[in-house]
């Protein structure tokens, strides 16, 4: 067993759209918070501390509203899967390391180019430190060109080529699985407009899966079985989750799934735990809580014995697999 950690963190989890909180938001959730307050949990430092840490996340915190981006970390290693707004923080902590050096090297995997899962590429400053070195990948063998485009002057007034880090384009279409160290990167199509791909890490024994903007148009046994194979046995399986079950009907061919269709792929390929992601941008800290709770019901009516493990993606959470 590897003694280097194998460590989760979560950058950006919304979709479409980053979504900042609202007053009204901060507002409501102040409410309720002095609501249920009692005297006691007011009395001194010790007490306001403990009484806060008591309260669900949601209402303590938020979810976020960055736009895709994961880091991990593996045999030593950073990957970072999207380039969404949340790339933009993540930069910033990287920039408190060795990148700050002009000696940081990271892997940048992009499922997709989508604006919501790119746009945090002008704002990362690791990358205009000379120095540092990024090797971005993906199965699109125009990525080069879709980036550079991304900062042509008529979108943006600073171009990629002002960039001074070492960035080396990797067509993954010639690896289907990529080492890194000790850990193995694999990918796979999945549905989405103008295609996507979902990332698996494997590494001392563990696994993560990062399957974002995909929908399942087909839910029968033969239909899924690739998904499904791609996701046995994960440790972590990231779900694109934007929409309710009926919503994903409602919009069908606009790319995304539900918790509910997570939830039936998750138990089929054995996965330990599914992180509910991409969150529509309309819906609230509460309603992604109310979705998470009819969510456990609805798996324990499916498969009571079941000991899948769920929870709603949010900003700053970090999940350590070894």
């Amino acid at each position: 067993m590897s003694e280097k950690p194998f460590r989760v963190s979560f950058r950006g989890v919304r979709g479409s759209i980053p979504t900042p909180i609202s007053s009204a938001a901060i507002e409501e959730k102040l409410s309720i918070v002095l609501e249920q307050a009692k005297p006691e949990d007011l009395k001194d430092a010790a007490a306001r501390k403990k009484f806060i840490q008591s309260l669900p996340e949601y209402v303590k915190g938020c979810y976020g509203g960055n736009s895709s981006c994961i880091h991990v970390e593996a045999d030593g290693h950073h990957l970072i899967f999207d380039a969404g707004t949340g790339l933009r923080e993540l930069g910033r902590d990287l920039m408190t390391q060795e990148f700050g050096e002009g000696e940081g090297k990271a892997h940048i995997f992009i499922t997709h180019t989508h604006w919501d899962h790119i746009m945090g590429i002008p704002f990362f400053v690791p990358m205009f430190i000379s120095g540092n070195q990024f090797t971005v990948c993906s199965p699109f063998p125009d990525l080069r060109d879709r980036l550079h485009g991304q900062q042509e002057f008529k979108y943006f007034p600073v171009s990629f080529d002002s960039m001074h880090a070492d960035i080396e384009f990797v067509d993954l279409n010639g690896h289907p699985q990529y080492k890194i160290g000790a850990a193995q990167v694999s990918w796979k199509e999945m549905y989405h407009p103008g295609k996507s791909f979902a990332y698996r890490v494997d590494f001392a024994g563990k696994s993560f899966v990062f399957a974002t903007d995909s929908e399942y148009k087909q839910l029968g046994h033969e239909a899924l079985k690739p998904a499904v194979d791609f996701f046995r046995g994960a440790d972590i399986l990231v779900f694109d989750s934007q929409y309710t079950f009926i919503e994903g009907i409602e919009k069908e061919d606009w790319g995304h799934s539900s918790t509910f269709i997570g939830v039936d792929i998750a138990v089929e390929a054995d996965v330990k735990h599914i992180v509910f992601f991409h969150h529509e941008p309309t819906y609230s800290d509460f309603k992604l809580a109310e979705v998470l709770e009819s969510t456990k019901k609805y798996l324990s009516i499916i498969a009571p014995k079941s000991p899948l493990k769920m929870s709603m993606a949010r900003e700053g959470w970090t999940v350590d697999l070894i």
